[in-house]
C-alpha cells in the first residue's frame, strides 16, 4: 500500500464516536461538548503545545471532521490556500478543504449577486439592500441626466423661428424661374395684436389646461416615444408649449428620439422659465398655415386680407382649424397635392372644424353663446396667392413640380414648407410663353364676354406639351393667370375628351383583336383576330349597337342602344353604310367605333388607353357603349402624354416636370427614365398612319403644319360642352381643350356649361379654336427643331368584315333623317356650322378639304328615340343617355 494510502492508527481515547463527540467542543461545532470535557487540548488527545503534525487519526473520517474543526466547521469560508472542493488537500499548514464555496472573508463583493453563501434560488433572488440601491442609483442618474439635459438647452427666440427658406425653381435652360417659400411669408406680432378670440380657439381646441399645465404631457410623451421606437410615426407636440417648441426647431425635424427628448428639456425649460403669454404668442407667430403663412398676420394676409387684430371669431375659428393641416381645410383646395383634398371636401372638413372650435369656446366659456351663434357659415377667403412672382403661368407650373415631387420623391410638402431647395423643371420657358400667347390670341380675338354674356362667360382653355421621347413636360396653359383663377386647366378638369379617345379603341383592337362571335364569352378573350386599318364597320346613323357575339346590346332595363353621329349623318352607301375604319377616324363617326370598341371588349379599350398612358381614375366605367368615344375626363398632360406614346412607336414616357433637386446636404433627387413598351412598333405606328390622315384630309386640317408630318384628332362631347385637339409630331405632342364652367366649383361637381353660340360660332368643335391653337403653337414651338418624318408602318391584322365596298375611295355620306343636308363638290355633307355664305372668317368654316370642312364629326346629337330615360354613365354631366352616347 503506497504511503498516503496508509491508515494510520487510531488515537486514544475511544475511536470514532469519541472523535465524534469530541467535535462538540469546538466553538463552531453543532453539539454540546460531552458531559466531564473542559475545551482542553487533552481532552482531545492533544498535549500542551502540539502541531498538526503530531495528531493521528483513526480513519480518513476522523481526518475529514478534525479538518472541518479546524477549519470552522462545514459553514465556515475556507482559508487562503485550502481546496475549494469536499475531500480537497488541505494547505501548508494541513487545515482541510472544507466546502468552501463562499468568498474568502475580507474580500466582500460591491454587488453581492448571485449572493454568497446561499444556495438554489435564493442564490438568484437579490437582496432588498441590492434592489433599493439601484433604485437609488437609477433615479439619480435620471436626475443627472436631466440636470444636464435641462442646462445645456435654451429657450427658443420667436424672431429666430420659421425662417423658412425659399426654394428657387428653374427652367430647363438652367435659368432662375422663380424662387419662392419664405420670402415674405412672416411678420411676427405683438400679443395685443392677437385677438383673445384666437388665443381662446386654440386653448380650446388643442390645449385646454394650456393656462395650468406645465408646458409637457407625460402620457403624450410616452405614446410618442413608444411609437418611434417601434419605427412608427412620431406625433406632434401635445400642448401647445411643445408645438410652440417644435414650430420654433424647423433646423432639426429629424424624426429621432433623441430630437424628441430634446424637444421635452426645451418644453420643460420654456414652461418653466417663460410666461404663458409669451409662449402664446410665440406659438401663434411660429405656426404654419398653409398657403406659405407662417404666423397669425401672415395668416390674417393670405386668408383674409386683414391684420390680425382685425379678425372676428369665426375668422379666428377658421385659422385654427388651418393648423391642423391646410392641405385638407384650405377652401382653395390642394387636388395637385392629394385629389381628396378638393375644393368642396375641404370646405366641408373647414367649416365642420370651425364649429366644433366655436362650440368648444362655449363650453370652457371663452365665447358667450350669443356671439358664437353669429359665426354658422365659412368666412369669405380670398385669393389663395399673394406672391406676385407666382402671377401667370408660373404659379401653375411651380405647383406642378411640387405635386410631382410630393406624389413620387421622398420630398415631403412639410420639406417644401421648409424650402432650401433647388428644383430643376423641365418647362421650356420659350413654350410656355409661346402657348400661353397662342391662347390669348384666340381669347382676345374671339371671346367678347361683354357682346355675349349669355355665351362667352366661364370660357376656360387648357393644354400641355410633351417631348414624346422622354416623356418630359415642356410647356403647360393652366389658366388666365394663377393667382386669379386657382384651378390648373392643365390638370384635370372633369371635361370629357370625346373622339379623341377613339385612338385607344383602335389600338386595343390592333394589339389583342376583335373576340370570335362564335364562341363562348371566356374562350372568346383568348381566341381573336388583330384588326387592320381596312376592316369595315357601318357607319350608319342610329345604329343598334351589338354585343361581340351579335346579339342587340341591351341595359339592365332592356333598352337598345342605338348609336347616333354628328348631325345624324350616316357615312357609307346604303344599305349596309360600310367604311373602313381609316375613313371613319378620319370622319370621326361613332357608330363604327363605339361598334368597335364592343367587338374588342370594353375592358381591353380601357387597358389600351392605361397602357398609353391614362390614369385609371379618370376613366370611365366600361359599362356602357359610349365608353368608347370618351366619356372619361383624363387631364390635357395625360392626353398629350397618351398620344406621345404613339408618337415614340409605342415606348410609354410617363410624363414628369423635375428632373433634379439639390439642397444644402447635395442631390436629392434625379428622374431616371424607365421606358414601358406599351405597344409594338407595328401597332403604334398604324394608329399615327390614321391619325396623319384626319389632319391630312378629314377633320383635322387646320392642325397641318406646312413641310412636317402631323397626326392627330378632334373631339367634341355632347351637348357642345367641351372641345379637344391632341396632336403631334415625331418631337413633340400636344393637347389642346376647351370648355365652359364656373370657376368657384369643384372639377369633380362643377356644372360645364354649351358652348353653342361660343366665340360668335354655332357651335365649337375640336377643329376650330382648339385646333387653332394647337396649330400656332406648334409651329412657334417648332420653328428651330427639324423636320422628321414618322416611321412607315408595317401592314398588321386581318380586314373584319372584308366584303367588297362600294367604293375605294371615301364615299358619299347621305342621312338617314329629314331634310337631307346639301352635298359639297367632294360628295361629303356639309358641316354643321355657320355656312360659307354666313361667315368666312374662320378657315375651318370655309374649308372644303377632306370632305367636312376640317368639322369635328365626333359630336354625337341628342336622342331622338321615344325612350331617352337611360343614364349611359354616372360621369357626363347626366348626358349620353340611351339610344346617343354621350360623347363623339
Amino acid at each position: 500500500m503506497s504511503e498516503h494510502r496508509r491508515k494510520p492508527p487510531q488515537p486514544q481515547g475511544g475511536g470514532r464516536a469519541a472523535a465524534r463527540r469530541g467535535q462538540s467542543g469546538s466553538s463552531s461545532g453543532r453539539r454540546a461538548a460531552p458531559r466531564g470535557a473542559t475545551g482542553s487540548p487533552a481532552d482531545y488527545g492533544l498535549g500542551q503545545g502540539s502541531t498538526d503534525e503530531e495528531r493521528s487519526y483513526s480513519g480518513r473520517a476522523e481526518a475529514r471532521r478534525a479538518a472541518q474543526r479546524t477549519g470552522g466547521g462545514r459553514r465556515r469560508a475556507a482559508e487562503p490556500g485550502r481546496g475549494g472542493r469536499r475531500g480537497a488537500p488541505g494547505g501548508p499548514d494541513g487545515s482541510g478543504g472544507g466546502r468552501g464555496r463562499a468568498a474568502p472573508p475580507g474580500k466582500k463583493r460591491i454587488i453581492d449577486y448571485p449572493r454568497a453563501g446561499k444556495y438554489g434560488v435564493a442564490r438568484w433572488v437579490p437582496s432588498w439592500k441590492l434592489v433599493t440601491g439601484l433604485f437609488i442609483g437609477f433615479i439619480a442618474s435620471l436626475v443627472a441626466v436631466a440636470g444636464i439635459g435641462y442646462a445645456m438647452v435654451s429657450v427658443p427666440n420667436v424672431a429666430d423661428t420659421a425662417t423658412a427658406q425659399n426654394n428657387v425653381f428653374y427652367w430647363s435652360d438652367g435659368s432662375q424661374m422663380v424662387a419662392t417659400g419664405g420670402e415674405t411669408n412672416r411678420q411676427i406680432v405683438n400679443l395685443s395684436q392677437i385677438p383673445k378670440a384666437m388665443q381662446f380657439a386654440v386653448v380650446s381646441q388643442e390645449n385646454k389646461t394650456f393656462y395650468t399645465d406645465s408646458g409637457i404631457d407625460p402620457k403624450g410623451i410616452a405614446r410618442a416615444v413608444f411609437n418611434m421606437a417601434r419605427g412608427g410615426q412620431t406625433q406632434g407636440g401635445s400642448t401647445i408649449t411643445q408645438q410652440y417648441v417644435k414650430n420654433a426647431r424647423l433646423d432639426d425635424q429629424s424624426q429621432t428620439i433623441t430630437r424628441k427628448f430634446k424637444e421635452i428639456f426645451i418644453s420643460i425649460k420654456v414652461g418653466a422659465t417663460v410666461s404663458k403669454d409669451e409662449i402664446m404668442a410665440g406659438y401663434l407667430n411660429s405656426a404654419y398655415y398653409g398657403r406659405g403663412a407662417y404666423g397669425i398676420q401672415a395668416a390674417a394676409r393670405a386668408y383674409f386680407n386683414k391684420d390680425s387684430v382685425q379678425l372676428n371669431p369665426g375668422e379666428c375659428a377658421f385659422l385654427a382649424a388651418m393648423l391642423k393641416g391646410a392641405t385638407y381645410y384650405d377652401p382653395a383646395g390642394s387636388t395637385s397635392i392629394d385629389p381628396a383634398a378638393t375644393p368642396d371636401a375641404n370646405r366641408r372638413r373647414a367649416l365642420r372644424q370651425m364649429q366644433n372650435t366655436l362650440d368648444k369656446m362655449v363650453e370652457y366659456k371663452h365665447l358667450d353663446a350669443a356671439t358664437r351663434a353669429k359665426y354658422t357659415k365659412l368666412p369669405d377667403v380670398k385669393n389663395p396667392r399673394s406672391n406676385t412672382a407666382l402671377g401667370g403661368q408660373v404659379g401653375y407650373l411651380v405647383d406642378l413640380a411640387k405635386a410631382y415631387l410630393i406624389n413620387n420623391t421622398n420630398v415631403s410638402a412639410t420639406d417644401l414648407q421648409r424650402g432650401g431647395y433647388s428644383i430643376y423643371t423641365t418647362f421650356d420657358k420659350s413654350k410656355v410663353k409661346a402657348l400661353e400667347a397662342s391662347v390669348k390670341n384666340v381669347q382676345k380675338n374671339n371671346i367678347k364676354p361683354k357682346e355675349r354674356p349669355n355665351t362667352d362667360t366661364h370660357v376656360q382653355f387648357g393644354g400641355a406639351s410633351v417631348d414624346p421621347t422622354t416623356g418630359a413636360i415642356k410647356a403647360i396653359y393652366g389658366g388666365e393667370d394663377a393667382t386669379k383663377h386657382f384651378t390648373n386647366n392643365a390638370d384635370q378638369t372633369g371635361a370629357q375628351v370625346g373622339s379623341t379617345f377613339k385612338p385607344f379603341v383602335l389600338a386595343a383592337a390592333m394589339k389583342w383583336g376583335v373576340k370570335n362571335p362564335s364562341l363562348g364569352q371566356e374562350q372568346a378573350q383568348d381566341e381573336r383576330t388583330p384588326v387592320s386599318p381596312k376592316s369595315l364597320y357601318s357607319g350608319q346613323n342610329k345604329l343598334k349597337i351589338k354585343d361581340y357575339d351579335g346579339t342587340v346590346w341591351k341595359n339592365d332595363k332592356g333598352q337598345e342602344w342605338l348609336q347616333t353621329n354628328d348631325g345624324n349623318e350616316s357615312y357609307g352607301s346604303p344599305p349596309k353604310y360600310q367604311i373602313d375604319l381609316r375613313e371613319a377616324m378620319r370622319e370621326s363617326v361613332n357608330s363604327a367605333y363605339v361598334q368597335l370598341g364592343m367587338n374588342v371588349g370594353l375592358d381591353k379599350v380601357k387597358e389600351a388607353a392605361m397602357d398609353a398612358g391614362l390614369k385609371e381614375n379618370s376613366l370611365a366605367g366600361t359599362s356602357f357603349p359610349s365608353f368608347s368615344i370618351g366619356i372619361s375626363d383624363p387631364s390635357a398632360i395625360r392626353m398629350a402624354g397618351a398620344y406621345g406614346t404613339f408618337a415614340a412607336s409605342g415606348e410609354r414616357h410617363d410624363p414628369f416636370s423635375v428632373t433634379k433637386v439639390t439642397s444644402k446636404d447635395g442631390t436629392v433627387f434625379t428622374h431616371q427614365d424607365k421606358p414601358v413598351e406599351a405597344f409594338t412598333p407595328k401597332v403604334a405606328d398604324n394608329v399615327t398612319d390614321v391619325l396623319k390622315t384626319v389632319v391630312d384630309k378629314g377633320t383635322g386640317t387646320n392642325a397641318q403644319l406646312p413641310g412636317r408630318q402631323v397626326a392627330g384628332k378632334t373631339g367634341t362631347t355632347d351637348g357642345n360642352k367641351s372641345a379637344w385637339f391632341v396632336g403631334y409630331t415625331p418631337q413633340l405632342s400636344t393637347s389642346i381643350t376647351m370648355f365652359r364652367y364656373d370657376d368657384n366649383e369643384s372639377s369633380k361637381n362643377r356644372t360645364f356649361l354649351e358652348m353653342y353660340g361660343t366665340g360668335g360660332q354655332k357651335k365649337i368643335h375640336g377643329a376650330s379654336f382648339p385646333a387653332q391653337i394647337w396649330h400656332d403653337y406648334m409651329a412657334d414651338a417648332l420653328k428651330s427643331e427639324p423636320v422628321k418624318d414618322f416611321p412607315t408602318p408595317e401592314p398588321i391584322g386581318v380586314i373584319v368584315n372584308d366584303v367588297p365596298s362600294p367604293s375605294a375611295s371615301p364615299t358619299p355620306s347621305q342621312t338617314l333623317t329629314s331634310p337631307t343636308p346639301s352635298l359639297t363638290p367632294s360628295g361629303t355633307p356639309t358641316s354643321p356650322s355657320p355656312s360659307a355664305s354666313e361667315s368666312c372668317k374662320f378657315s375651318w368654316q370655309c374649308s372644303t378639304n377632306g370632305g367636312t370642312g376640317g368639322t369635328d364629326g365626333g359630336v354625337t346629337s341628342s336622342p331622338t328615340a321615344t325612350d331617352t330615360s337611360g343614364t349611359g354613365n354616372s360621369r357626363g354631366n347626366g348626358n349620353g343617355g340611351l339610344f346617343g352616347g354621350p360623347a363623339g
